[in-house]
């Protein structure tokens, strides 16, 4: 394996499957089921996941919701996937801990970063919830600052497509994919990766980013194998 610790980033909006809203166990069971081809071999997983497939804080804002209420809502959202997601590991048989940035004792352990590397060197999956735990705040930006602090090799961002593209390609058949882009590039191309201060974050702490396509199945696997598919954002 080309990496040996891995930052997983996935979108809330992912757990959806072909359903309008909430959650797939389908899709569930075949993210485990990916995540388990690279924990056998030994490579140690960290998640952290999005909340918007339930509630987005951005969102409730735009609508005239409070928006540090809308972002504490969308943190919960973030806890409830990841509760789902470590029930679909656990019945793959992956060992997997959920810590979170805000305290909810009865469900989940707090984010103390040496338990969490601890958890990582014995094997198991831990789930990030929470985001960082401040409005105002990504779960990109939570996936980054997570990364850093458990010193993770690389930043994998699992999406729907198939990497950074100079359009959307599922608006523009003619998008050009990048096979690697630098850090400057994307910001000069003004490309969507992550929102600014997790990318910026990311270039600041020389941590590679990778963006490829999670829904096909062995994606993850060749990623982590060091195959050439999606997009790398490096220095």
């Amino acid at each position: 394996m080309k990496y040996k610790r891995i930052l997983l980033k996935l979108s809330g909006e992912a757990l959806m499957g072909t359903r309008q809203y909430g959650i797939d166990p389908e899709r569930l069971a075949e993210y485990a089921n990916d995540i388990k081809t690279i924990t056998d071999k030994g490579v140690e997983v960290a998640i952290v996941i999005g909340g918007g497939n339930i509630f987005r804080g951005l969102s409730g804002a735009s609508k005239g919701m409070d928006r540090v209420q809308g972002d504490h809502m969308g943190m919960l959202a973030t806890v409830i996937n990841g509760l789902a997601l470590q029930g679909a590991l656990e019945d793959a048989d992956i060992e997997t801990r959920l810590q979170t940035a805000i305290k909810i004792n009865e469900v989940a352990e707090p984010f103390i970063r040496r338990r969490a590397m601890r958890h990582l060197e014995k094997g198991r999956v831990v789930i990030f919830g929470g985001g960082t735990g401040n409005p105002y705040f990504t779960t990109d930006s939570a996936a980054v600052l997570r990364a850093i602090e458990i010193e993770a090799d690389v930043i994998l961002k699992g999406t729907r497509v198939d990497g950074i593209y100079n359009a959307d390609p599922e608006k523009d058949a003619s998008a050009i994919k990048f096979n690697s882009i630098s850090f400057d590039e994307v910001l000069r191309k003004g490309l969507k990766v992550m929102d600014t201060t997790a990318f910026t974050l990311s270039q600041e702490n020389k941590l590679p980013i990778i963006v490829f396509d999670m829904n096909k199945k062995g994606n993850l696997l060749k990623v982590v194998s060091g195959e050439e598919i999606g997009t790398v954002v490096n220095v």
